[in-house]
């Protein structure tokens, strides 16, 4: 039981890292401009990102638990 909470402690730290390079990248995207033309690619990619993996591979871990 350590080692899966220590899995998903990771997961969730990799979650953090993923969202905050998406507010990163689209702070520099709009730096002096109002367009959503220039961060919908970026986030689009960022949720993509953050379901393949890291709610992908944490839900197989759950469902193994239960």
């Amino acid at each position: 039981m350590k080692k899966i909470s220590r899995i998903l402690g990771m997961l969730i730290i990799g979650s953090a890292i993923i969202w905050a390079a998406i507010i990163v990248g689209c702070s520099s995207a709009l730096s002096g401009t109002e367009c959503y033309d220039n961060i919908k690619y970026i986030l689009s990619g960022g949720v993509i990102a953050h379901i393949l993996l890291i709610w992908g591979p944490a839900a197989v871990i759950i469902r193994k638990i239960l």
